[in-house]
């Protein structure tokens, strides 16, 4: 199994999903993450259900190593320092001023340790008027104009998974990475910075191009609209999605899949702009010729005459599928801590070798011994 980060040490403090998330994917690339965590209960998203190994936890802190340390002073600091000195990178998503007060700041790390790199996330940047604003997933997708997207209109709610607390670790780890390969070169470590603002608004790039180059504001149906995307319910109440683009190829498909070999000749399927502007014509039209056979049937018809689709498949059916199963996509730890731990692999390969195996995530300072020794590990328990 290749593991490109295997001589790199990162040293997480990360709590809920930003910082975990930026440590677990370079923990995926094969670095040592040691997740420092708080002798009192470590981080919270442990005991989001109950325990201290809810679901949430273990999505984002896979393949790490666990220790717990006060870091605001004692032998537990001088411990952590040591760890500095050696390691390659830091990380933390606190709040402004809070890594001032663990002694965790950029400043006196990158003193021990120049070659540190140092990770910082914030929900929306260290200075400027909302730097001390608090800032979970649903705000960030709200301030970065990205939550209107997804939203609809005539039933406002939240919808879908945290996108951009894992969306900012992705950066978060994109920076470290860069900063990495910039130090080969120079010898020196860096202090690197995303809030999550900044990366929903930089995800949301499409949105704000429009705007810049057409004075257009999206909505949440702009690209359905354009991309000419549907889901339709199928016989027995399965769904299935069709991204048709643009090649006019797969709409004569889909007339002869249908049984509507004279379907294009209708105004509203003329042409693309004509569909583009009778969206809810076209899916009002294809709606009941859908529902009047089952998914599976579709699927066969729609694959032979390739027509883009898929089944809109849930977490259970998709890890079943010939292609999930072909490409190895589900990893288990029949060892870990709590039993059997399965999870989604790392999507890269390298040289054809993609992950193999994985480590559950690991209980509240279940490395202590290993890494810190035992008379510190003793302190650090009875804190």
């Amino acid at each position: 199994m290749a593991k490109p980060l295997a001589n790199v040490t990162v040293l997480e403090m990360g709590t809920f999903i930003t910082g975990p998330c930026a440590g677990m994917m370079l923990a995926d690339l094969g670095a040592d993450v040691i997740k420092v965590e708080r002798p009192d209960g470590g981080d919270p998203f442990r005991a989001f259900r109950g325990g201290f190994y809810s679901p949430h936890f273990q999505t984002y802190n896979r393949n790490k190593r666990s220790i717990t340390l006060d870091t605001r002073g004692g032998p537990d600091l001088e411990a952590f320092d040591r760890m500095v000195a050696s390691a390659d990178v830091f990380i933390q998503n606190f709040r402004p001023g809070v890594a001032d007060k663990l002694k965790v700041d950029p400043e006196r790390l990158r003193a021990i340790n120049p070659r540190l790199i140092y990770l910082s996330i914030s929900g929306f940047g260290a200075t400027g008027p909302d730097r001390d604003r608090p800032a979970f997933d649903t705000v960030a997708q709200a301030a970065s104009g990205f939550l209107r997207l997804l939203v609809n209109p005539a039933n406002p709610r939240v919808v879908g998974p945290a996108l951009a607390d894992a969306i900012t670790g992705f950066y978060g780890a994109q920076g470290v990475l860069a900063a990495l390969h910039e130090r080969t070169s120079t010898g020196k470590g860096r202090l690197v910075e995303v809030s999550m603002f900044e990366a929903m608004a930089h995800f949301n790039l499409d949105d704000f191009t429009h705007y810049f180059s057409d004075d257009q504001v999206m909505g949440p149906y702009s690209r359905p609209n354009v991309s000419q995307s549907y889901v339709f319910q199928c016989q027995g109440g399965e769904w299935i999605a069709l991204h048709m683009s643009s090649p006019p190829k797969f709409w004569e498909n889909l007339a002869i899949a249908v049984g509507q070999p004279d379907m294009l000749h209708r105004p509203e399927f003329a042409s693309r702009d004509a569909r583009i502007a009778n969206y809810e014509k076209v899916a009002a039209f294809l709606a009941p010729l859908f529902a009047a056979k089952p998914r599976a049937e579709w699927c066969a018809t729609l694959e032979q005459l390739e027509v883009p689709h898929s089944p809109v498949y849930s977490a259970p059916e998709v890890i079943e599928t010939p292609q999930a199963q072909h490409l190895g996509l589900v990893l288990e730890d029949p060892n870990g801590p709590h039993g059997r731990f399965r999870t989604i692999r790392s999507p890269l390969s390298f040289d054809g070798e993609r992950a193999t195996s994985v480590t559950a995530p690991p209980v509240l300072g279940q490395h202590n011994d290993e890494l810190l020794g035992a008379d510190t590990a003793e302190s650090a328990a009875a804190e």
